[in-house]
């Protein structure tokens, strides 16, 4: 409704004749979830208020439960959209490999995947954090049963995209999580040997 004011400057309410669109709660649910990635990601699942999530959106914390039973259950669903777009990265990569449409030199799907992945880290640091959020709620049994069968899936999908050894399989995921406290810590490096780790360590 807008306003308009007459010859002497009261001001007459007029009804538009186009209606706000009403968003359907599915496409609210998706907004919610996105918007619980970037403040999940930052204060995790304790430290964030469901008010600030839902005023990112431009709803009332009420809204939020009528679409979630609790934060926990909104949490789990930020945490599913984290392992679903790793997945999805995953599986573009080695779908790029195999075409032939790979932009970057590896020896096989794999190595594509893990070059992928390095890329998601940098470029998509929301989901980072997610991750490491995810794991330090764990201590919540149901979100540990979550993120473990989440976990599980993600390995065995890894494994069949790539169908390398398991031994290959297991250091791929050793070396994502080297990379994940990496890139938190914003070096390219962990090993004892390095630069910035003897900086550290350097009294002078």
């Amino acid at each position: 409704m807008s306003v308009q004011r007459n010859t002497i400057g009261d001001a007459i309410p007029v009804v538009s004749d186009t209606p706000t669109r009403r968003v359907p709660a599915a496409e609210r649910r998706d907004a919610l979830i996105s918007a619980a990635v970037h403040e999940f990601a930052q204060t995790g699942l304790h430290g964030t208020p469901v008010d600030r999530i839902a005023r990112r959106v431009g709803v009332a914390q009420p809204y939020v439960f009528s679409l979630f039973a609790n934060k926990r259950e909104l949490f789990l669903a930020a945490v599913e959209r984290g392992f679903e777009r790793v997945l999805d990265v995953f599986e573009a990569a080695a779908a790029a490999y195999r075409a032939g449409e790979s932009t970057v030199e590896c020896e096989d799907a794999l190595g594509a995947m893990g070059h992928a992945y390095v890329e998601l880290l940098h470029s998509d640091r929301d989901y980072l954090l997610l991750q490491h959020q995810s794991y330090a709620a764990c201590a919540d049994d149901v979100v540990r049963d979550r993120v473990r069968h989440r976990y599980a899936e993600l390995a065995s999908r890894v494994a069949a995209l790539a169908e390398a050894s398991p031994e290959r399989i297991d250091e791929f995921f050793r070396k994502g999580m080297a990379l994940n406290v990496a890139a938190a810590l914003g070096v390219e490096d962990l090993s004892i040997s390095c630069s910035w780790v003897q900086a550290e360590l350097d009294p002078d």
